[in-house]
């Protein structure tokens, strides 16, 4: 139990019992149970909820550490422009602790899908920063549907309406679809190569220099914002779940899911979190990978596929800074930057949020 006194222009919130859990590997929904009262009422920008999710910190690189500052004041902007029109500004009463999601099903694991799972998170759904839950069983993210017959038969129970691979054309060869019961399937090559192009590098530093680089290409290549724009524009479109995957479901999926959740105002730290469970989710598959490499090729070798097989918080803050730098706001990369309308935002917003 602590007392907590924000002052926001002349007016102080008195916050009062916060009980906070720590992330575990599921991400259970609700982070923060708090009740809040004011001695005068005040408007509060809905952006600076931020500052009230005391969630652990996700350690950053040296590199990255000299831009905290400022990713931090991009993270409230971007919070603020999200919120829906009218909006904006608001009397902030409660932050989480809602059982408004409480009652939607969970979620199947599926043995042969290891990085398979809900966009909105585990248990009730992700908390939004103004206090709404994300909705399940509405977009779901996967690696490469190779599913066992057993596994298919739970995707189709599922009603998925839709499927969108994100994968390059040699990559849908070597490892085709297993598509659920009366699913369209929908290619949408998010890099426009033929291929992947496999690095082969030989020390970790280089690897995750390697992966930094390439999410930061989903905000400043032309034909990649084009392929994340499509598909966003498509998944406001279609009627009924829909599912997004790439080969393993970390690197493109993760950064489409980053962007569904970023619409929906979920807090930025259950973002990296929920970017990072695809090393829970496929620790087997990774630890498979690194040792293949180290029988091989030896251990610097090893250490350097980690890096390749698996996500780390970096890889995704790579992201966030390059839009920050190149459009400011998040509102602005999905509008300016992806060709997203502000009514295709709102539609994907109200599908997200219970």
């Amino acid at each position: 139990m602590r007392l907590i006194t924000l002052s926001i222009g002349s007016s102080n919130l008195h916050v009062t019992r916060v009980r906070l859990s720590h992330l575990r590997a599921a991400l259970a929904s609700h982070l923060v149970d708090t009740t809040m009262t004011s001695s005068a009422k005040a408007d509060i920008s809905l952006a600076a909820a931020h500052d009230l999710y005391a969630l652990p910190t996700v350690p950053a690189p040296s590199h990255a550490r000299a831009q905290r500052t400022s990713r931090r004041r991009f993270l409230k902007s971007t919070a603020g422009a999200l919120l829906l029109s009218g909006m904006g500004s608001t009397l902030l009463t409660a932050c989480g602790g809602s059982n408004a999601g409480s009652d939607q099903a969970p979620t199947p694991r599926l043995a042969s899908l290891e990085n398979f799972r809900d966009v909105g998170g585990t248990a009730a759904g992700y908390p939004t920063v103004d206090g709404r839950v994300v909705r399940r069983n509405a977009f779901y993210r996967s690696n490469a549907l190779t599913q066992s017959a057993a596994d298919a038969a739970v995707l189709d129970s599922l009603g998925i309406a839709a499927v969108y691979d994100l994968r390059t054309p040699g990559e849908i060869e070597r490892a085709s679809d297993v598509l659920p019961a009366n699913a369209a399937y929908v290619k949408i090559n998010v890099t426009g190569r033929e291929d992947v192009i496999a690095a082969l590098l030989d020390n970790e530093a280089s690897a995750v220099s390697s992966m930094e680089r390439a999410q930061r290409l989903y905000v400043t290549d032309a034909v990649q914002r084009a392929a994340f724009g499509s598909l966003l524009s498509q998944l406001a479109s279609t009627a009924g779940p829909q599912l997004i995957h790439s080969s393993a479901g970390k690197d493109r999926a993760g950064w489409a899911a980053a962007l569904l959740l970023s619409i929906a105002n979920v807090p930025f730290d259950i973002i990296v979190q929920d970017y990072l469970l695809s090393n829970t989710y496929m620790a087997n598959a990774i630890s498979a990978r690194v040792e293949a490499r180290r029988q091989q090729s030896g251990d610097l070798a090893a250490n350097a596929e980690k890096p390749l097989a698996s996500v780390q918080s970096s890889f995704l803050q790579a992201s966030f800074d390059q839009v920050q730098s190149s459009y400011g706001t998040m509102s602005g990369y999905l509008t300016r930057g992806l060709g997203l309308t502000q009514s295709t935002v709102d539609t994907l917003r109200d599908r997200l949020l219970l």
